[in-house]
């Protein structure tokens, strides 16, 4: 693989630590600006929105400049808002400096996505897309444990410093490592927009937020489960999270090297194994070896996904395929926010702590029936001449 995609993977690491690691330094942030839990909360909730919001809105400001610039730009925007939180003497500081990093958030994904998959041969595109995401599921496995204790061994602020130095560095290395490309040329933004009259477009966003957002709903419970169904300690739960990473990290890998061979059936098959994983973990949860497999597999299946759905959009979309991205990144977003309101209703409900796990079977399921649907339309499917239709994006 290119050097570069290593260091677009580590701009996804920077994200991803400024994305999660927050939640394990809310008490501490929470305390020092003097603020309740529920309004430090608002820390992660306006993120996650911030995100949606830029990956539409910087990747079409952004589409008619070089995209090396464009990454580059992104990740000022990404270490200002990081250095913002670090110094805040205030909570609504600390909170624009959050949407701040949150703007560069799915923009840098989104045309990050393109520029990995430019660097490669055409059988490639999925493993490449991967490879920098790789950077946001490394967050997750270590990023986050180390952040969490950096913050709490020598104050919250020091984190945001940290991830501020690894923007640093990803700035470094995009400028350095990532080839220059031609400002795109013709057509124009409202013209971009048409991507969005297209059927195929809507349902690959659709099955993204079904898809991700049923995983996403178990995964934002799973503290509850794990101590209230399956018997472990609170203290183990951080531990077992890691476990869960370990499955984001390998299924990132392997689905992207899996759609790069067949992307049809791989999302056939990877969204039908998230539906049964879940299911089944949902019914073994009370047994702590099941739950520890569980999360193992949920997380392999569920990120499994994300480089295959991000290479179905960009096909579906060969003339905008920065936009494209960048909505699909949008879209994973929304599918978080929905899946935890499901996840969260079922468990008002008085359904119990297995019943997010349940709800994400049922969404994970109605995103396998949409695709399933979707491939069956006029131009759903695209296997046979995928590398002729991704071409088209250079």
């Amino acid at each position: 693989m290119p050097i570069a995609l290593y260091a677009l993977a580590i701009g996804g690491f920077g994200i991803g630590l400024t994305e999660f690691v927050i939640a394990g330094l809310l008490p501490e942030v929470a305390a020092d600006f003097r603020v309740s839990e529920a309004v430090a909360g608002g820390l992660i909730s306006g993120y996650a929105l911030s995100v949606a919001v830029g990956a539409i809105v910087l990747t079409a400001a952004l589409g008619r400049i070089d995209r090396r610039r464009a990454l580059l730009a992104l990740m000022v925007l990404f270490i200002a808002g990081n250095l913002l939180s670090a110094i805040a003497p205030t909570y609504g500081l600390m909170l624009l400096g959050r949407i701040l990093a949150a703007l560069c958030h799915g923009a840098f994904f989104g045309i990050g996505s393109v520029v990995a998959a430019d660097l490669v041969a055409a059988d490639r595109k999925a493993a490449a897309i991967s490879m920098m995401f790789t950077g946001l599921t490394v967050a997750n496995v270590l990023g986050v444990p180390l952040g969490t204790f950096l913050g709490q061994a020598a104050g919250w602020r020091a984190t945001f410093w940290a991830i501020a130095g690894v923007g640093v560095f990803a700035l470094i290395g995009i400028a350095a490592l990532t080839p220059a490309t031609p400002a795109p040329r013709g057509g124009s933004l409202l013209g971009e927009f048409r991507i969005f009259a297209g059927v195929q477009v809507w349902l690959s966003i659709l099955v993204t937020v079904l898809g991700f957002g049923g995983m996403f709903g178990a995964f934002s419970y799973l503290a509850y489960t794990l101590t209230g169904v399956s018997g472990f300690g609170a203290a183990a739960v951080p531990w077992l999270l890691i476990v869960f990473g370990v499955g984001l990290f390998a299924g990132n890998i392997a689905g992207g090297r899996a759609a790069d061979r067949n992307l049809p059936v791989t999302l056939l098959v990877l969204l039908a194994g998230l539906t049964a994983v879940l299911a089944l973990f949902a019914l073994t949860a009370g047994s702590p070896v099941a739950a520890v497999a569980g999360l193992l597999l949920m997380g392999g299946f569920g990120f499994a996904t994300v480089p295959g759905l991000q290479m179905r959009i960009l096909g579906h979309a060969a003339h905008a395929p920065a936009l494209a991205s960048g909505a699909n990144i949008a879209a994973f977003n929304v599918g978080n926010a929905f899946g935890a309101w499901l996840g969260g209703l079922t468990i008002t409900a008085g359904l119990g702590y297995r019943s997010p796990l349940w709800a994400g079977a049922a969404v994970t399921l109605a995103a396998l029936l949409v695709y399933t649907l979707a491939t069956r339309l006029p131009g759903g499917e695209f296997n046979s001449a995928p590398r002729e239709l991704l071409s088209t994006s250079h």
